[in-house]
């Protein structure tokens, strides 16, 4: 059962709130209909009902709000719009995605993709989807952790007859299965048709909360709609010619100058409000939803007034925290692979670097790093380390455009796991990127100019140090870029920022008078601490000092310990906030 007490949201613009003291139920094993016109708020009080929007009040699902829940998907499933997945990624990687987000069985999509009737189109990609297709897709994402709760967003708009009788007839299966299904809809005869119950909601606030059938007897019936400045009047003198004529007629005054007349029509009310000279703005026959019962309501505080608070008004609704995949490193694998950009990326990177590794060598004098690294004085930056860059900036960058984890909030969850596994994955890629260049280029090299001009070099360690510590610090530096900044851009331009701008600010630095050199920093650090450690670190020390001591690598580690404290920083104002 899903209980909805008292959802508030936090009024915008000294407007009033878009949902006001709502409080309703929907039972277990029904299909519960949240109806209202566009702009009602019913979007709104899902949001609330999620904690993803500001608010007060509280949503009890099986006895314990959102927050309280251990695993969110496994309790409730939740269609908001369209599904937010890459266009390039294929049905069945986005399910298999969100599976590891969900913590549950890749086999899970491909039974999913059965029930929704997609299984013959899991390897399409989701541009391509239609809007039935979406929606079926959006429906198998929302089942994917076989919740008790489904909570959907005009779910059958814009939908075909057929594919509106399917997507009813799986909710109903759902409900009776024992589950709680809610879904808001601005069709009065749907929500009657398809509904166990419906809940009929007008600027943000309760109208009615009746049983299908009861909503369809007193809300559905063909009626007259009339407007006059004598409503009053005019209702009087129809019920008093109705007893007369001993017909069943019901006046039933709304808000304003409105009346909605039942057993009658245009011609009898048009005719009565003739020979007594009433004035008549509109007379129409309607059937649908009445809108609001004739009840009092408060005064909407004009726009530019401050909305009073009540006191002791409904507690205030915890915003909820974006949840982590449950198995990160397999979630971010699954991202990475799922599309043929890192592909297309490292095709590219790999085309480059030998073409420009040929042709440096052919310039006299090139040293033969710079061949296998491919990297003329010219560009900032060899291809792999700017390819390593760009695919950390799409690990963030693509999670905030096409959001996975978290599509109502339209942002990824700053966790320590998700970004312990985009570092681990997008260093290992990094990784590879760089092996993959040095073995095309020394084969390229080798086929073009013969063995000879291969030499291993005398310090072939430190320089395989410094190409991984360069590639895996361009992968680092644009994650954590498009991290903070929320956008592939940015994780470039902190990838690109760190030859243009921090190294020669660094390289000042290390030429400056005061610098001090590294060669005695091992037994200056031994007078400091207390710890001994073998004389032979010292060694290693050192050759790490001097790797960090060159101005690109200074420059990367002074780029990677700013972005990680903005990271840090970011996220803790968010918790904080929240």
């Amino acid at each position: 059962m899903l209980q909805a007490i008292g959802l508030t949201s936090f009024p915008r613009r000294q407007l009033p709130p878009a949902v006001d003291d709502l409080t309703f139920e929907a039972g277990s094993g029904q299909v519960t209909a949240l109806l209202g016109a566009p702009g009602s708020g019913k979007t709104t009080a899902l949001r609330l009902m999620l904690e993803l929007e500001p608010g007060r009040g509280v949503t009890y699902l099986r006895g314990r709000p959102l927050h309280r829940v251990a695993h969110p998907a496994r309790e409730v499933g939740v269609l908001l719009g369209d599904v937010p997945g890459h266009p390039a990624r294929t049905a069945r990687g986005q399910l298999r995605m969100l599976c590891a987000a969900a913590g549950v069985p890749a086999a899970r999509a491909d039974d999913m993709l059965e029930l929704v009737g997609l299984a013959g189109l899991g390897d399409q990609r989701l541009g391509t989807f239609s809007l039935g297709m979406d929606r079926r897709l959006g429906l198998a994402s929302a089942l994917l952790g076989d919740p008790h709760t489904l909570l959907l967003d005009e779910p059958a708009e814009g939908l075909s007859p057929r594919e509106n009788s399917w997507l009813y007839g799986l909710l109903r299966g759902h409900a009776a299965q024992g589950g709680t299904v809610l879904y808001t809809t601005s069709e009065a005869k749907e929500a009657a048709r398809t509904a166990d119950r419906v809940v009929t909601i007008e600027g943000g606030r309760l109208v009615a909360d009746q049983e299908a059938v009861e909503f369809a007897r007193t809300r559905l019936r063909p009626r007259v709609a009339v407007r006059t400045p004598h409503a009053a009047r005019l209702g009087a003198l129809v019920s008093k010619e109705a007893r007369a004529a001993q017909r069943s007629v019901e006046v039933v005054a709304e808000d304003g100058n409105r009346l909605s007349v039942y057993g009658s029509d245009c011609a009898q009310i048009g005719e009565t409000a003739f020979r007594h000279g009433i004035l008549v703005h509109q007379l129409a026959d309607e059937i649908g939803d009445t809108g609001p019962a004739p009840a009092v309501k408060p005064p909407r505080a004009p726009a530019g007034a401050r909305t009073p608070t009540t006191a002791p008004g409904p507690p205030r609704q915890p915003l909820r925290p974006a949840r982590s995949p449950l198995r990160p490193l397999r979630y971010e694998l699954r991202r990475l692979l799922g599309t043929r950009t890192t592909f297309l990326i490292a095709a590219a990177v790999l085309a480059v670097s030998v073409t420009l590794s040929v042709l440096l060598a052919r310039t006299v004098g090139t040293p033969l790093p710079s061949m296998l690294a491919a990297w003329p004085d010219i560009l900032p930056l060899p291809p792999a380390a700017f390819g390593a860059g760009l695919l950390g900036a799409l690990a963030f960058g693509d999670e905030f455009r096409y959001p996975a984890l978290a599509s109502a909030r339209g942002t990824v969850p700053r966790r320590l796991g998700l970004l312990l596994a985009k570092l681990a994955v997008s260093a290992a890629t990094a990784l590879l990127l760089a092996l993959l260049v040095a073995v095309a280029d020394a084969e390229a090299l080798h086929l073009v100019y013969g063995r000879d001009l291969l030499q291993v070099p005398g310090k072939w360690p430190s320089l395989v140090a410094s190409w991984v510590g360069l590639a895996v610090g361009c992968a680092w530096a644009g994650l954590l870029g498009a991290g903070v900044f929320r956008a592939t851009a940015a994780g470039v331009a902190a990838v690109l920022a760190v030859p243009v701008v921090v190294a020669p600010a660094v390289q000042k630095l290390v030429l400056a008078p005061s610098a001090r050199s590294v060669a005695g920093l091992p037994g200056r650090l031994r007078e400091l601490v207390w710890l001994e450690w073998p004389y032979e670190l010292d060694r290693w020390l050192l050759a790490t000092m001097r790797l960090m001591a060159q101005p690109v690598g200074a420059a990367l580690a002074l780029s990677l310990s700013a972005l990680l404290c903005a990271y840090l920083f970011v996220g803790l104002r968010r918790r904080v906030r929240w």
